[in-house]
């Protein structure tokens, strides 16, 4: 007589989220660490000498783990608000996975408008009207 052990679905589910979870954490986390030692700054804004969508991103990710979240914001509002919506869209995706075994990914139209999003952001965090774009610390 051989026994099966019966493994639940939804607890492996679950095991897996929180392993892709720590992982993403300590990749954010080593990046940001890297970034720092080899004090790498935004080739956009050393090679045109204008802020790129991303300027200010690494600042804001340093400024979220300290828990400063109006600082993040400063520093990069536009990636800030998508990481929240980001957030959003992983929460929804846990649901997804553990009770539907689907996961929602972008599709092209919505990564188009994304680029154009980032985009209309770079020329306006350039001109002087709307310099409060800029990276800034409080």
């Amino acid at each position: 007589m051989k026994l099966y052990l019966h493994t639940n679905t939804k607890i492996k589910k679950i095991l897996n989220i929180i392993v892709f979870f720590f992982i993403t954490i300590i990749i954010l986390l080593l990046f940001i660490k890297i970034i720092d030692i080899l004090k790498f700054k935004c080739i956009i804004k050393e090679l045109f000498k204008i802020y790129c969508p991303g300027c200010g991103t690494t600042r804001m990710l340093k400024s979220i783990f300290k828990l400063e979240f109006y600082q993040a914001f400063r520093f990069n509002p536009l990636f800030f608000i998508l990481f929240i919506m980001l957030i959003i869209l992983l929460i929804i995706n846990i649901y997804m996975y553990i009770k539907k075994d689907f996961i929602y990914v972008l599709n092209n139209k919505q990564i188009i408008i994304l680029i154009i999003i980032m985009f209309i952001y770079m020329i306006l965090r350039n001109i002087d009207y709307f310099s409060y774009l800029i990276p800034t610390i409080l």
